[in-house]
């Protein structure tokens, strides 16, 4: 029997490539050398020549490549801004106690997030908070501060809770004794306060954000005022003003003198912190509708405009400040619910005008805000001293 005859590799062939090339097709099996190179004949009817094809593998990876570069660059640009505007928001250090974590409340992860907003009586023109701050946050007996909120946010971002914490309350302070809750931020700064209030809610405090008075009128002007009703008019008690009854638009200074005023007011301190939490939700309402939580470019200059009048504690970085403000973007005004701390009756300290909490209803409030069951304690509350639509 003869043998087959070996065939040599022909001089110039190219083996037979091992695998498909992204740019180039492969060469059909029995292919002659050379005929790559020119223009077959299609395979079938309605085929696209080879040529055509490779044209169209070009466009493709022209256009993917420029693409990339756009994403690429506008994430970039998106990280630039964000990264700029965050970092304009001035930090406090040393914002929280330095007492051993055994004597502070133990955080319950998955439990949302708990800031404490505090506002500075610092009684002065000289700006203390923010970027454009001339003069320390704190500086011992030089300000007490004015308003103090617990706001928690839900994990899941879906509802908040703004308890206002009256400046009156009588609270005991550490290393002070019992004292007006508002004493210990003049006696200690944030520290103190942040440890005060953990220890009379037994809630972790995980941010602090510090505004004084000059700030609150730069930030209502920054975003061109805020509109607020007032249901009934209000008759003028020395000092206090005036209110008619109405729509009223304020500027930075008409709002300091609504948010401060109390003595004018039936319910006092607690009708203050009512007017406050008011503003706040005619605030949020605003920044809301202009839809500047759902537009990153939006949000960073919010965060530039915050930045120039609010401090924050220097645990909050750039990016979880940012990723913070962008969370809240599915957030509406339904889903905030503002309310007094539970109220025990007013007292007398020494010499001293005061405020009660009322413990029982208080510690289920805590309980509540530790746990992330906030809903289900509005439930099952619902007449609660939550702020109503008609604010005096």
């Amino acid at each position: 029997m003869e043998a087959e005859d070996e065939q040599p590799n022909e001089p110039g062939r190219r083996p037979e490539p091992s695998g498909l090339s992204l740019f180039e097709p492969r060469e059909r099996q029995g292919e002659k050398p050379g005929e790559s190179d020119g223009e077959p004949e299609p395979a079938g009817p309605g085929a696209e020549p080879p040529s055509r094809r490779r044209r169209t593998r070009r466009v493709l990876l022209w256009t993917l490549s420029t693409l990339l570069v756009l994403v690429i660059g506008g994430c970039g640009a998106l990280w630039w801004t964000a990264e700029h505007y965050a970092s304009s928001v001035h930090r406090i250090p040393d914002a929280f106690p330095s007492v051993p974590e055994s004597a502070q409340p133990k955080p319950v992860p998955g439990s949302g997030l708990n800031l404490l907003l505090v506002g500075l009586d610092a009684r002065s023109d000289t700006p203390a908070t923010g970027s454009a701050a001339k003069a320390p946050a704190w500086r011992a007996g030089a300000a007490r501060s004015d308003t103090m909120m617990l706001l928690h946010l839900s994990e899941d971002r879906r509802s908040a809770t703004l308890v206002s914490l009256p400046r009156d309350t009588w609270v005991p302070v550490p290393g002070h004794g019992e004292a007006k809750l508002n004493a210990a931020y003049s006696w200690g700064g944030p520290a103190l306060m942040t440890e005060t209030v953990q220890n009379l809610t037994g809630i972790r405090v995980d941010h602090l954000a510090v505004i004084d008075w000059n700030g609150f009128r730069a930030l209502t002007d920054a975003v061109g005022g805020v509109d607020i009703t007032v249901p009934r008019t209000i008759e003028g008690v020395g000092e206090a003003r005036a209110w008619e009854a109405g729509t009223h638009h304020m500027d930075g200074a008409t709002a300091l003198l609504y948010v401060r005023e109390r003595y004018g007011l039936p319910g006092g301190d607690l009708d203050r912190t009512r007017r406050q939490q008011n503003f706040l939700r005619a605030l949020m309402l605003k920044v809301m509708d202009s839809g500047t939580l759902t537009s990153p470019a939006r949000l960073g200059g919010l965060l530039g405009t915050v930045g120039e009048v609010v401090s924050v504690d220097d645990r909050l970085s750039n990016t979880d400040l940012y990723q913070l403000a962008w969370s809240l973007r599915s957030l509406r005004a339904d889903d905030v619910r503002f309310l007094n701390a539970p109220f025990g009756g007013y007292a007398t300290r020494g010499e001293q005008s005061v405020v009660l909490l009322a413990d029982l209803p208080a510690e289920r409030l805590w309980e509540a805000i530790r746990n992330d069951r906030t809903e289900q304690y509005f439930r099952e509350r619902p007449a609660g001293d939550t702020l109503g639509a008609d604010v005096d």
